[in-house]
C-alpha cells in the first residue's frame, strides 16, 4: 500500500473544512448561537428548547423570580415567535407544551365521570394541566363548564409564556 503524504497546504485546507463543518453543525442545532440569534434567524419555531445558563438573569428578571441557575436551566424553556424569544418555566401546574384545546374528553375523563356522576369539577390530575377548559360531570358524562385559559397564536397557554426582556 502506498502512503501519500498530504502537503502542508492540504492539511490546512482539511483543518479549515473540518472546523467549518463543526461550525455549521453547531449553528444549525442552535447550540453555538444564542436564543436571540437563533430566533432572529428562524423567525418562528414552536419547539421548546432548554435555555442556556447565560439567560438565567434575564429569565429571573422576566418572571420576577430569583431561581438558582441550575433550577432555571432545568425548568425553563424557550421558543421562537416572530423572531423573538419567549420563555416558560414549567412547574407542577404550569405546562410549557402546546395547550390541549380539544373539546372531546379523553378516556380517563369519561371513566372518572362514571365514578363521580355529578361532580361539580374534574381535577386537573384527571383532565390534564394543559387543558384550556374547566370540566364537570353531569349524569355520568363530562361537560365543559367554560374556557379558563387563553391560547397564543401558536397554540400555547398564553399566560405561561413571556417575551424575554
Amino acid at each position: 500500500m502506498i502512503k501519500r503524504r498530504c502537503p502542508n497546504p492540504c492539511r490546512q485546507l482539511l483543518a479549515v473544512l473540518g472546523l467549518s463543518a463543526i461550525a455549521v453543525l453547531t449553528s444549525e442545532s442552535g447550540h453555538a448561537q444564542t436564543p436571540a440569534a437563533m430566533c432572529a434567524r428562524v423567525g418562528t419555531d414552536d419547539t421548546p428548547r432548554a435555555i442556556p445558563e447565560a439567560l438565567v438573569p434575564a429569565v429571573n428578571a422576566t418572571f420576577g423570580t430569583d431561581m438558582p441557575a441550575a433550577l432555571a436551566v432545568k425548568t425553563t424553556v424557550f421558543r421562537c415567535a416572530d423572531g423573538h424569544v419567549l420563555v416558560c418555566t414549567a412547574g407542577a401546574n404550569i405546562p410549557c407544551g402546546p395547550a390541549n384545546t380539544s373539546p372531546t374528553p379523553g378516556p380517563g375523563v369519561v371513566d372518572w365521570c362514571r365514578g363521580n356522576w355529578d361532580a361539580a369539577f374534574i381535577p386537573a390530575a384527571v383532565v390534564g394541566h394543559d387543558t384550556i377548559y374547566a370540566w364537570r360531570c353531569h349524569d355520568g358524562a363530562p361537560h365543559i363548564v367554560r374556557q379558563i385559559e387563553e391560547i397564543d397564536p401558536r397554540g400555547f397557554i398564553a399566560r405561561f409564556w413571556r417575551l424575554l426582556s
